[in-house]
């Protein structure tokens, strides 16, 4: 009797053991954590204003990978890593924004890499079982973007950078300034599915690479490089306003020196800097330390292990 007595207490006390350890990983809070998320890019600028005028949407698409990490109750760190395609062109234009005859249009597919501080609605420190089903938050940060605009030519798509068509060089690496919403759902204990809109505001106006109202003060510098031949590319970019065109397509040199180079290319705003919205869906999975084991690829051996009926 008392053997089997000694049996149903070491059973017992077994069992209990493998229980705790199997919810071992719910005590503490797992700072870490991974996602991915994928959605629709917005650009603001010379060629694009959804504020003032009716231009409905030209989206393009992004797709980032970043690594989270807790820090303190209601706040994570987040460093962001992506790709990011961005276009706008004239021929969508409201017709009182007087951009329309321009002509002109750009694309540009960027590499951005940045960091971020959320603060969240519900507190973040916790364990991964405890987290809340949803939470919002906000955020904003720093980071570096490659800023490399193309537009095409006779069917190639050209960097425009290099070729300085307002002769204003700007930099190939620009700073951004991410700010926005986001919002989590809780799927299960180790992933949330993530939903943020987060716009970039930059210090640049040539992420189209289009700034100057007019080509006044360097059309004699354009036309120069047309007529000698040295780089005539650099006019055909700058002005394809049908009206100072010939019936070839090519610029009509006279045209231009006559009108001294009052052709509308952007703005002329130096305080309006170009910018852009991305509005993403992802997935973020928080790093346990026996993930692999108990979701992933489910340690099947450990689990008959614990199992006495």
């Amino acid at each position: 009797m008392r053997k089997l007595g000694f049996i149903v207490v070491f059973l017992i006390g077994w069992s209990y053991q493998a229980s705790a350890q199997s919810f071992y990983r719910y005590r503490f809070e797992e700072p870490w954590s991974i996602s991915a998320s994928i959605g629709p890019t917005q650009y603001f600028g010379e060629l694009y204003s959804f504020w003032k005028y009716n231009e409905g949407v030209q989206p393009d698409w992004n797709a980032n990978i970043a690594f989270h990490r807790t820090i303190g109750t209601n706040l994570r760190a987040k460093g962001e890593f992506s790709y990011i395609k961005m276009s706008g062109q004239d021929p969508p234009s409201d017709p009182r924004a007087f951009r329309t005859p321009r002509n002109l249009h750009f694309r540009a597919r960027n590499w951005e890499v940045s960091g971020v501080i959320q603060y969240f609605w519900h507190p973040v420190k916790v364990p991964n079982i405890h987290r809340p089903l949803w939470n919002p938050y906000i955020f904003v940060g720093i980071g570096m973007s490659t800023n490399n605009p193309q537009a095409q030519l006779d069917g190639e798509w050209v960097d425009l950078r290099p070729l300085a068509l307002e002769n204003n060089p700007y930099d190939r690496f620009i700073t951004v300034f991410p700010m926005g919403l986001g919002f989590k759902y809780k799927l299960n204990v180790y992933m949330d599915l993530t939903f943020e809109g987060n716009y970039r505001f930059t210090l640049t106006d040539y992420m189209d690479d289009i700034s100057a109202f007019n080509v006044s003060e360097f059309y004699l510098d354009l036309v120069d490089d047309y007529v000698s031949g040295r780089n005539p590319d650099r006019l055909r970019l700058a002005i394809r306003n049908p009206d100072f065109l010939d019936d070839n397509g090519m610029p009509d040199v006279d045209k231009i020196l006559r009108n001294n180079g009052r052709v509308r290319r952007g703005s002329g705003l130096t305080h309006r800097f170009d910018g852009y919205m991305t509005v993403n869906v992802g997935l973020e999975i928080h790093w346990s330390r026996d993930i692999f084991d108990n979701w992933i690829f489910r340690n099947r051996i450990n689990e008959k292990r614990f199992r006495f009926w």
